[in-house]
C-alpha cells in the first residue's frame, strides 16, 4: 500500500541560508554530522517498513527503481560513517525485493519492469559486497554478491543483436512501451556491475562481457569520441540516429566501470590495458565538465532540466549518483583524486548550504549553484543527491571495496539467478572463490506478464 506524500510536498517554500547545514569539507566530523542530518531527512520518505506498506517501495510518486538507489545510498551511508542506523530497513528491503530466480525481478514490479530499473537494484547488492555490509541472516538467503551475479546473469542473455549490432533493451518484455528503445543507463549499469564484479571475482567473463557493452556503446556512437554519453537510439531506425540528450548518471556509471576496469589491469600487470582504461577514464571525468555549471565553478548540477525547471521526479536523484560514483573512482584509481576531488568538495558545499528548508531547516532542495538559496524542490532525489555528495568526502576514511582476495566475505555463486531449461552462458574458467560453481551454466529466463509503462523519461 502507498501513502501520500503531500504534506512532505507542501514544504516548498524558498528559504535562504538560514538554518543551513553547516559542512567543513576538511574535517571528517563535520563530514559526517552533515551527513547523518541530511539521511535522516531522507529516511522520513520511506514509508514501507510502516505496517500495511511494502518493504522496499518508495510512496507514490516515486518508482521502485528509485529505492534500490536509495538503499545503496544507505550502504554508502554505513560504509563511510560507521553508522549502522539505517542497517535494518536496508536489509529489510532488499531480501524483501529479491523476487524471482534471486535477481531483483519481485512479482510486484514485473508489469513495468526494465533492465535500469533491475540493475539499481543489483549495483546496490554489489557495493554491498564490497563495503562487507553484513549479509542477511534469513534462511535460504543469497549474498549480496550472489544477488549481483544473478542480475549479470539475467541480463547478459538479453543482449540483442537482432538490431544496433548488440545492445540491451531498456524494458525486458516486448509488450512495454521502450522496448524497441535502446538506452546508454541500461547498458552503462550492466557495464558498471559486469566491471565490478570482475574485479571482485577475477573471473574473466564478467570484463569480457564489460569490454562488449562499452566497445558497442562507443561504436553507434552513445559514447562519443569527447566522453560525451547520449540518452540512447531506436532500435527500429537500427539506432541511425540518438538521442542527444545528456544525464548525469550515465557518465557516474561508466565512470565507475572504466575504473574498477584500470583497477584491474594495474592489479593484474598489463600496462596496455591499464593505459586504454587511464585513457577512457580521464576522458569520462573531463566530460563531465558539462555537468558543471557555467557560473558556479565547480558545482554540479542536471545540465538536460534543472536551469529550465523541468527535472521529473527521477531526474531529481540524478546527480547522487554522479556523486556516488566519483566517490568510487577515487578510491579504485588513486590517480583521478585531483580531477574529481575540488568538484567534489564544491558541490558538497553548494549543496549543504541549501539543504535549509521544511521545518527542522534542512530539507536540501535542488539547485545548489543558487548560493544558499533553496529552490523548494523537495523529495528522495534531492535528498539522497544531497547525502551522496558529501559523505563521498569521506573517502580517506574508509579502506576502499574489497575482493575475493582482499577480505570479501560474500560468498559467490557465478550460476546464480540461472535455469537449466534455457540457453546457457558459459563462464571462462573460474577462480578460487568460484569452484563450487564450476561447470553449472548461467542463463537467463523472460517471465511472460501483462502491462507496461513510460518509467523513466529518455
Amino acid at each position: 500500500m502507498k501513502v501520500s506524500v503531500s504534506a512532505l510536498a507542501a514544504l516548498s517554500v524558498l528559504q535562504t541560508t538560514v538554518g543551513a547545514i553547516e559542512l567543513n569539507p576538511d574535517d571528517p566530523n563535520s563530514i559526517k554530522k552533515a551527513t547523518k542530518i541530511v539521511a535522516a531527512g531522507l529516511r522520513k520518505w520511506y514509508t514501507g517498513d510502516r505496517p500495511g506498506d511494502t518493504p522496499g517501495n518508495l510512496p507514490d510518486p516515486y518508482y521502485w527503481w528509485e529505492a534500490g538507489a536509495m538503499f545503496n545510498a544507505f550502504v554508502d551511508y554505513w560504509y563511510y560513517t560507521g553508522d549502522d542506523t539505517y542497517n535494518a530497513i536496508t536489509e529489510q528491503a532488499m531480501v524483501h525485493q529479491i523476487g524471482d530466480f534471486n535477481a531483483f525481478m519481485p512479482p510486484n514490479q514485473t508489469k513495468t519492469l526494465g533492465n535500469d530499473d533491475q540493475a539499481f537494484w543489483g549495483m546496490a547488492a554489489m557495493s554491498a559486497a564490497e563495503n562487507k555490509f553484513p549479509d542477511s541472516k534469513q534462511p535460504d538467503t543469497p549474498s549480496w554478491l550472489m544477488l549481483a551475479q544473478a542480475v549479470f546473469n539475467t541480463q547478459a542473455p538479453r543482449w540483442n543483436t537482432e538490431t544496433c549490432g548488440g545492445g540491451l533493451k531498456w524494458q525486458i518484455f516486448h509488450f512495454n512501451r521502450g522496448y524497441d528503445y535502446k538506452n546508454t543507463i541500461s547498458n552503462g549499469c550492466f557495464f558498471n556491475i559486469a566491471a565490478r564484479l570482475a574485479k571482485y571475482t577475477g573471473n574473466t567473463t564478467y570484463s569480457e562481457w564489460a569490454e562488449k557493452a562499452w566497445d558497442w556503446q562507443r561504436n553507434i556512437g552513445l559514447i562519443d569520441q569527447n566522453y560525451q554519453f547520449y540518452d540512447g537510439s531506436d532500435d527500429r531506425k537500427n539506432c541511425s540516429k540518438l538521442s542527444h540528450i545528456q544525464w548525469t548518471y550515465n557518465a557516474g556509471v561508466h565512470m565507475a566501470g572504466a575504473a574498477a576496469l584500470w583497477n584491474i589491469s594495474t592489479t593484474n600487470n598489463n600496462q596496455a590495458e591499464a593505459e586504454k582504461w587511464r585513457k577512457h577514464l580521464e576522458g569520462i571525468i573531463t566530460g563531465t565538465s558539462v555537468f558543471f555549471h557555467p557560473e558556479a565553478k565547480d558545482v554540479m548540477y542536471e545540465v538536460a532540466c534543472e536551469m529550465n525547471g523541468k527535472c521529473n521526479n527521477d531526474q531529481r536523484s540524478f546527480k547522487a549518483y554522479l556523486a556516488r560514483w566519483m566517490g568510487y573512482s577515487m578510491k579504485v584509481a588513486p590517480f583521478t583524486i585531483p580531477m574529481i576531488m575540488p568538484k567534489l568538495r564544491a558541490s558538497a558545499i553548494a549543496a549543504a548550504k541549501q539543504c535549509n528548508a521544511g521545518p527542522d531547516q534542512t530539507t536540501c532542495g535542488l539547485r545548489w549553484w543558487q548560493n544558499g538559496v533553496n529552490d523548494g524542490s523537495f523529495g528522495p532525489g534531492e535528498q539522497m543527491a544531497a547525502m551522496e555528495v558529501m559523505q563521498n568526502l569521506l573517502i580517506d576514511e574508509v579502506p576502499g571495496p574489497v575482493t575475493e582476495n582482499t577480505g570479501g566475505l560474500s560468498k559467490s555463486d557465478p550460476a546464480a539467478g540461472s535455469q537449466a531449461e534455457v540457453q546457457p552462458v558459459e563462464f571462462d574458467e573460474l577462480t578460487t572463490g568460484d569452484r563450487a560453481g564450476a561447470g553449472i551454466l548461467t542463463t537467463v529466463v523472460l517471465v511472460g506478464v501483462l502491462g507496461g509503462a513510460w518509467w523513466m523519461v529518455s
